[in-house]
């Protein structure tokens, strides 16, 4: 047993993983095998470019670490304390960076290794969800610019819903439309992976998960594998969110462009 733990530890990577937002930036540090990913720490840096902007970490156990307000001015900031307070804990250094990414588009639809291809592609795919793709760029450069040598994985939360059937993708609109992409993705499917994971042995040949939150989803599951799900061509589609309206009748867009002048930015706002 000791020696089979003693091998665990040497195979195991230690993995830095950070899940940008628009003004946020997550990040947790594990040490993975084949069988499991052991937390070692994790924390948050909020409000980025804000007076109020703060930084927090917790143990493995979830017990606080710190608590800063000094104010971080941008992505790069975050990044550099994120550097640091790994080396003031003694937090073994990273040997690999995963980055949770929102959208890949239509011609990322697995979990990859970042390199040039990735990159242009993941650019590409940025007028998809421009509200994210953006600041998850810049963070994957910024990530490169403190860690050179390390391999980097786009993880895509659209990846879990790739095979979804033809009926559950594909969106009522002109055939050239859904040739640029413009179809059924579906989001969080980190989230619906891991529970996936979790249930194992357990998991029933159909299952529903809801992923409620300030974004929320309902995915039906047959087998391990997407079928349906709630979210269309943005994590802006289906339910009715904490920030988000869902899915509306295409007139009510129609209208708030015609009759209050609203245009594309502010009905997305």
């Amino acid at each position: 047993m000791s020696g089979e733990t003693g091998n665990n530890a040497k195979s195991a990577l230690i993995v830095l993983a950070l899940n940008s937002g628009s003004s946020s930036l997550q990040f947790g540090v594990y040490r993975v095998d084949a069988r499991h990913a052991e937390p070692l720490i994790s924390g948050e840096a909020e409000s980025i470019g804000e007076q109020a902007s703060a930084f927090h970490a917790t143990d493995s156990s979830g017990v606080l670490l710190l608590h800063e307000s000094t104010p971080h001015a941008d992505a790069r900031q975050a990044m550099t304390r994120i550097k640091q307070l790994l080396a003031d804990r003694q937090i073994p250094p990273p040997q690999s960076i995963g980055h949770r990414i929102v959208h890949g588009g239509p011609h990322l639809r697995q979990h990859c290794r970042i390199d040039k291809a990735v990159q242009k592609k993941l650019e590409s795919a940025a007028i998809f969800a421009p509200l994210h793709m953006p600041t998850i760029l810049s963070v994957m450069q910024l990530a490169r610019a403190e860690y050179p040598d390390l391999p980097q994985i786009a993880c895509f939360d659209t990846a879990f819903h790739a095979h979804m059937p033809p009926i559950a993708t594909v969106l009522p609109i002109p055939s050239f439309l859904r040739a640029q992409g413009i179809q059924r993705y579906g989001f969080h499917g980190l989230s619906c992976e891991s529970i996936v994971r979790q249930l194992q042995s357990h998991l029933p040949g159909r299952l529903i998960i809801a992923h409620l939150g300030n974004g929320a989803s309902v995915t039906a599951v047959h087998k391990g594998l997407s079928v349906d799900t709630s979210m269309g061509l943005t994590p802006s589609g289906g339910t009715i969110m904490g920030t988000r309206s869902g899915d509306l009748d295409p007139g009510v867009l129609v209208y708030l462009a015609r009759e209050e002048e609203l245009d594309a930015a502010m009905i997305a706002v």
